[in-house]
């Protein structure tokens, strides 16, 4: 029976055997959390070394991409203080060895180039803000319409347009031409000019998509209240469209500005021809060797133009983004 005794171990002994295992234990954790901690160091490390290279990445790519935008800018400027002579030698210069100021000068004496661009800069000006203003009309009108109103085809008249914006501009200009130089008689008028490029498929679009996000509970509760719709859009509609409206009006300015091919085909008259038209013309008419223009001057004329449209872009920037933004989001 010896051998089926229990042996009994004192409680000293075995307290002493558990305070022996439990530095042993502890040790081993704190060797884990070590590691981990080692771990997560070395992983927050290459994290961050990532972060800077991707950081360091974006900005040069940047940099480059602002250079390659800006630098044909500042060759624009620096052309415009040089002398004809150090414009055409072999190898360009990238910072003027003369300043030559008289350039800015030339570009409005008349008598020198036989080119009014004060005439013709007060021209792409008229032009620009009477089509403006007629264009928002029409696109305001129109944008109402496919957005709030109901009437039968509405959606495939609306389809239709948008089809429209697939065909190239270029395909038009002979039927236009046609029918503004032989039908309407209109050869040398500023309404040869403004009149075909009231109506943009595209600003429509914009608009419309922007009266959209505008709640039609509001439509329905002015129309409770007998308000009528020119009402509604003039004190609702428009006030809450203000972003788009301004980038359409930005966007549409800049393109009567830069207008060319047009004006030229349909106004050859220099009384109603626009800036671009004199600018193309600028460099040979102060050259007395074709084959030799002064494109300094027609540089600064450049300048001159440029700076009113930068200046409309630098400051409302902000407004197209948000416009197109907004216009780009349903609900």
């Amino acid at each position: 029976m010896e051998e089926d005794r229990i042996e009994i171990i004192p409680a000293e002994e075995s307290s002493e055997e558990v305070r022996a295992e439990a530095p042993a234990e502890a040790d081993e954790i704190k060797a884990e959390k070590g590691m981990k901690a080692k771990d997560i160091r070395a992983v927050s490390r290459k994290q961050l070394a990532l972060k800077i290279l991707g950081q360091a990445g974006l900005y040069l790519f940047l940099t480059v991409m602002a250079f390659i935008v800006l630098f044909p800018f500042y060759w624009m400027l620096i052309s415009s203080v040089k002398s004809v002579e150090e414009y055409n030698l072999l190898t360009p210069t990238v910072w003027p060895k003369q300043f030559v100021w008289s350039n800015y000068a030339k570009v409005f004496s008349a008598s020198e180039t036989g080119i009014d661009l004060g005439r013709m800069f007060l021209n792409t000006v008229y032009v620009g803000i009477v089509s403006t203003i007629l264009s928002l009309i029409v696109t305001v009108l129109s944008a109402f319409a496919f957005a709030r109103l109901e009437f039968r085809g509405k959606n495939i008249l609306f389809a239709a347009l948008l089809a429209t914006m697939m065909i190239p501009g270029e395909l038009f200009t002979i039927t236009n031409f046609i029918t503004v130089v032989n039908v309407l008689d209109w050869r040398n008028t500023f309404a040869a000019i403004i009149v075909p490029f009231l109506v943009s498929v595209f600003y429509i679009y914009l608009l419309r998509q922007n009266f959209l996000q505008i709640p039609n509970e509001l439509y329905l509760a002015a129309k409770v209240d007998g308000t009528s719709d020119l009402k509604y859009l003039w004190k609702v509609m428009i006030p809450l469209a203000a972003p788009t409206l301004i980038s359409i009006t930005i966007l549409k300015m800049m393109g009567a500005w830069n207008s060319y091919i047009w004006p030229r085909l349909v106004n050859p008259n220099d009384s109603y021809q626009l800036i671009t038209v004199g600018l193309r013309d600028l460099a040979s008419a102060l050259s007395s060797n074709p084959a030799n223009p002064n494109f300094p001057v027609q540089m600064a004329a450049v300048v001159l133009v440029t700076i009113p449209l930068l200046l409309v872009f630098i400051f409302f920037r902000k407004y197209i983004m948000h416009g197109v933004s907004r216009s780009g989001i349903k609900g």
